[in-house]
Order: structure tokens, then sequence, then C-alpha cells
């Protein structure tokens, strides 16, 4: 596979491109993740997340950025980055064990997905 040839956009709402020179350069944005009792949260990790390591495409994360959380979750609320607004605000490194808790105590996961080291219990 040629990775120099492929572009990606940095973002969606943006016009700046990068090369993919490497398996490493990929950003894999994972899909909201949804819980049975109707949970919602985005646990994303890479480079440019809160996320322990800080790369892309680990093996394993230990720790993952959570984001915007559909209502107000105390498992997490020691990580935000604003927690008067815990609703409105990004949750830093918190342990893949943390976030495994939380889709667990809502219900387990109906759709969705996170990154590796997060254990995933489907609803």
């Amino acid at each position: 596979m040629s990775w120099m040839k492929k572009k990606k956009r940095i973002n969606r709402d943006s016009d700046e491109w990068y090369y993919i020179k490497s398996r490493e350069d990929l950003v894999i944005e994972y899909k909201q993740v949804v819980c049975r009792d109707g949970f919602r949260m985005s646990v994303q990790a890479g480079v440019t997340m809160y996320s322990m390591p800080r790369k892309n495409n680990a093996m394993r994360y230990k720790e993952v950025e959570v984001g915007y959380p559909s209502s107000k979750e105390s498992l997490i609320l020691e990580y935000a980055e604003n927690p008067k607004a815990p609703t409105d605000t990004v949750y830093a490194y918190v342990p893949a064990e943390i976030v495994t808790l939380v889709i667990a105590k809502h219900g387990g996961l109906v759709s969705g997905d996170v990154p590796p080291g997060v254990i995933v219990l489907p609803a």
C-alpha cells in the first residue's frame, strides 16, 4: 500500500489536509457510545487526544478521552476539564477500566465503539 498517495482532511470543518505517510498517521474516530439506558458519550484516543499512550493506533490504551456525556456521571467527574458543566466538557486521561465501569453501570453497549484497552460489555 502506498501511504504517501493518501490524503486526509484534518477535521470535517477544515479545508486543511495532511498526507498519510505511515499507519501511525491514520486517525481513527470512534463512534459515539450508546448504552442500554440511553446514556451516551464519546470515547477517543490518539495523538491529539488526552489518552495514554498519546499516539494513533496503539495496541492498547490505558487512559482515554471521554467527551460530552449525555448526563452527569460520578465515576468520571474527577477527570472533567470543567466539572461545573458535566455534559458540556471533555474528560482527560480517564483510565480505561473506569470507562468499562461506566458502560456496565448504564446497562452495557448498544452501539458505538471504543479504543483498544476499554473492555466492551454488550447490552
